[in-house]
């Protein structure tokens, strides 16, 4: 019969503490990490917000808002080069027009406009949502260092406690 022994708190305590921080660091270099490269990622694409965006205009995209500005500016372009069709909206009238006729053809076109601007919105999109899980991993991580050098002292606290205990115990005897 094997018996394997519950962890003392006294060496428990500590290395959850250490290894909360040590936790929290890494994510925190992970979540940093992930932020520069999107960021490089977007800004080595030489992309600036649109001058008739409602926020950022003429800004190089190279950060979340930057990219939601330009996704957003992305959107109005499409749908004013459509009179607000979108392309749902476009395939339905595509099968009601003639077959090769001049108005399929139009439609054709302004679908693949409308298709393509989807593409790159949705591109855009994902560096936001990447972004917004990079600042997520960052704060985890500042919460777990945190965690963890709290951890780490109430159990040094505890530790002198009960030094201090066993010595009031041995003068007492004494």
């Amino acid at each position: 019969m094997s018996s394997t022994a519950a962890p003392s708190p006294r060496t428990f305590v500590p290395v959850v503490g250490i290894t909360s921080f040590v936790a929290g660091i890494l994510f925190i270099l992970a979540g940093v990490g992930t932020y520069v490269m999107v960021s490089g990622q977007l800004a080595d694409q030489h992309i600036t917000v649109s001058e008739d965006a409602s926020l950022l205009a003429g800004r190089t995209v190279a950060g979340p808002f930057t990219a939601y500005a330009q996704a957003d500016v992305i959107n109005v372009h499409a749908l004013a080069s459509t009179d607000g069709r979108t392309y749902s909206e476009l395939g339905e009238l595509i099968g009601q027009a003639e077959e090769g006729s001049a108005e399929e053809a139009e439609l054709q076109a302004q679908r693949a406009t409308v298709m393509n601007a989807s593409f790159l919105r949705a591109s855009l999109y994902t560096s936001v949502v990447a972004f917004g899980v990079a600042v997520l991993v960052i704060g985890i991580g500042v919460v777990l260092a945190l965690s963890g050098l709290a951890i780490r002292r109430l159990a040094l606290m505890n530790d002198a406690r009960a030094a201090q205990a066993q010595d009031l115990a041995a003068r007492q005897l004494a």
